[in-house]
C-alpha cells in the first residue's frame, strides 16, 4: 500500500507547484478584463480622461511632425545652397579641374560643377542690362567658378569647416558661401528639439497625474470592498492588480487616440503641403510619423498609465493599512 503512495507523491508535489502559478495567471486575467469592464461601465466618464490623455500626448507628436519637416523645407528654402569657389584669375582649365576632383574628396561634398568663364559670360550676357557692356570688353575678365554642393542633411559645423578648407586651397580668390543661413537654421532646429523634449516630458507627467488621480478616486470610492479583501487574507499585490491593468488601459487607449489624431493632421495638412511642393517645383518632400514612433506612442503611453497607477495605489492602499 505504501508503493502506490510514495509514487503519487511527485505529483503531488507537481500539481502544488502549478497551483499558484495558474492562480496568479487566473487573476491577471480575471484583473484585467474585470478593469476592462469598469472602464466600460462608465463610458462618460472615461472617455473624458482618456480624451484629456489623448490630447496632450497628440500634441508632442504634432510639434515632432512640423519639426522633422523644417528640414525638408530648409532645404527646399536653400539650406544647402551650393558654395561659389571664385579662382584666381591665373588659374587654368587643368588647374580647375584637379582643384574639383580634390574637393569632391572632401567630407560633406556631394558635387563639384567647374563653371568655365565662358559659361559665365553667356549668363552675364542673358541678364537684361549687361549685353552692351559685355560686347565692349576686349578680354574675359571671368575666372573659373567651381560649384561645390554640400551633402545633404550637412550640419553648420561641417559646412563652416568645409568653406574654411576651401578658402584655404591654392589658386582659389574668394568663397561665396551661405554659412549664416545655415547657422540659423541650425539654432532653431535646436530649439525646437529641445521644445519638443520639455514638452514631451511634462504632457508625460501630465498622464502620470491623470492617471494617478482617477485611480485614487476609485480606491477611495471602492474602500469598503478593499476592507473585505483583507479581512480575508489578501495582500496588497492582490488588491491592488486591477488598478494597474485600468492604469495600462487608460494609457493604451489614449496612446491609440494620439496616434489616431497625429494621423489626422498629417492628412489635414496634405493637400496644403502639396500646393506648397509644386511652388517649389518638388523640391519640398514633406514626410510623415515613422512607424516605429506609431508603434511605441501606445506602448509607452501604456507603461506611464502602469507607473501612474502603481505609485498612486501602492501609496493609496499603504494609507488605509
Amino acid at each position: 500500500m505504501s508503493a502506490p503512495n510514495e509514487a503519487n507523491t511527485p505529483a503531488r508535489s507537481e500539481r502544488s507547484q502549478r497551483r499558484p502559478v495558474s492562480s496568479w495567471r487566473e487573476h491577471h486575467g480575471w484583473s484585467a478584463a474585470n478593469s476592462l469592464r469598469r472602464l466600460a461601465s462608465k463610458p462618460v466618464g472615461s472617455l473624458l480622461t482618456i480624451a484629456v490623455m489623448g490630447l496632450a500626448l497628440a500634441l508632442p507628436l504634432a510639434f515632432y511632425l512640423l519639426l522633422s519637416n523644417v528640414q525638408s523645407l530648409g532645404d527646399a528654402l536653400g539650406r544647402n545652397q551650393v558654395v561659389n569657389v571664385f579662382l584666381k584669375t591665373d588659374q587654368v582649365a587643368s588647374n580647375a579641374q584637379l582643384l574639383a576632383k580634390k574637393i569632391e574628396q572632401h567630407d560633406g561634398v556631394a558635387s563639384v560643377t567647374v563653371k568655365s568663364p565662358q559659361e559665365g559670360m553667356d549668363e552675364l550676357s542673358k541678364m537684361q542690362g549687361f549685353s552692351d557692356s559685355l560686347h565692349a570688353l576686349d578680354n574675359n575678365p571671368l575666372p573659373y567658378v567651381l560649384l561645390v554642393q554640400p551633402q545633404d542633411g550637412i550640419s553648420a559645423d561641417t559646412a563652416n569647416q568645409l568653406v574654411d578648407d576651401l578658402r584655404n586651397e591654392q589658386g582659389v580668390d574668394m568663397v561665396q558661401d551661405s554659412g549664416t543661413w545655415r547657422q540659423r537654421l541650425d539654432a532653431l532646429l535646436g530649439v525646437g528639439n529641445r521644445a519638443v523634449l520639455i514638452l514631451a516630458g511634462l504632457f508625460a507627467l501630465a498622464v502620470l497625474l491623470v492617471v494617478g488621480n482617477t485611480v485614487r478616486v476609485d480606491i477611495t470610492s471602492r474602500a469598503d470592498e478593499i476592507g473585505v479583501l483583507k479581512l480575508i487574507g489578501a495582500s496588497r499585490a492582490f488588491v491592488r492588480r486591477p488598478y494597474l491593468y485600468a492604469g495600462i488601459w487608460y494609457g493604451l487607449f489614449s496612446g491609440i487616440l494620439a496616434v489616431a489624431l497625429a494621423i489626422a493632421i498629417e492628412f489635414a495638412l496634405a493637400d496644403p503641403v502639396a500646393r506648397l511642393s509644386q511652388v517649389y517645383e518638388g523640391k519640398l518632400h514633406v514626410g510623415g510619423l515613422p512607424p516605429w514612433l506609431l508603434l511605441a506612442v501606445p506602448v509607452a503611453a501604456a507603461v506611464l498609465g502602469w507607473l501612474g497607477a502603481r505609485l498612486v495605489s501602492a501609496w493609496q492602499l499603504r494609507r488605509a493599512a
